[in-house]
């Protein structure tokens, strides 16, 4: 068992919650640009309202799908190579970005998608009818009216990704949820491991109070 003074855990502490700010913030950004985009375009290849393909759809939900069902911890060992032309290291925080942006991406894409197929169907129909374009239906009545799921979405994606950086020690990448493994668990530490739970609990449960409330900002359902 190691002994560790109040002023080592705190350095241990803020340098984890460093390396655990870079690997979601980034992460998280790549998923909701490209995810948002790629769920759209999903959604716009699904719809006969807009650009309804079979073929090309059935490739990006097989691409999304099979991205989704491979485990991070193996998706993250696997996409190392492609992490040092991206980034320039396999170790590291920001070696994890690369395998963490992939897994965020694919995961928001699925949930982007089924937020903007909710959207009442009489709705859009109504815009067609009255002779919109499809860019003014996409930003005007899309996006507007999925905007209160999305950030719901978001707000799970980003919980969902703060659970992944955990296994970022298999290359280094550190984290809080790394410290509570390497020095709370495997050397004992038992206040480390209290502390990392702690911290943890309180900003998953901040992110969901924020989410929520943003969310129900936007909800028209509740106006």
């Amino acid at each position: 068992m190691v002994k560790l003074t109040i002023a080592e855990i705190m350095e241990m502490l803020w340098k984890a919650a460093d390396e655990t700010f870079i690997m979601v913030s980034w992460s998280l950004l790549a998923g909701l640009i490209f995810g948002t985009l790629i769920g759209l375009l999903l959604f716009l290849l699904s719809n006969p309202f807009f650009l309804k393909n079979r073929v090309i759809g059935n490739v990006a939900n097989f691409i999304i799908n099979a991205t989704r069902s491979i485990p991070f911890l193996i998706l993250m060992v696997a996409v190392l190579p492609l992490g040092t032309y991206i980034v320039g290291t396999t170790v590291g925080p920001k070696a994890v970005i690369v395998p963490l942006a992939i897994a965020a991406i694919a995961f928001y894409a699925r949930l982007a998608e089924n937020a903007f197929s909710q959207i009442d169907k009489g709705v859009i129909e109504a815009a067609i009818a009255s002779g919109a374009s499809h860019t003014r239906i996409i930003f005007g009545i899309l996006f507007p009216e999925a905007l209160a799921q999305l950030i719901r979405h978001a707000t799970v994606t980003t919980i969902s990704l703060i659970g992944f950086s955990s296994m970022a020690g298999v290359v280094g990448g550190g984290g809080i949820g790394d410290l509570a493994i390497r020095f709370g668990y495997q050397r004992y530490v038992t206040e480390v491991l209290i502390i990392c739970i702690i911290i943890l609990i309180i900003v998953v449960m901040l992110i969901q109070y924020l989410g929520d409330k943003l969310a129900n900002h936007f909800d028209r359902s509740h106006k």
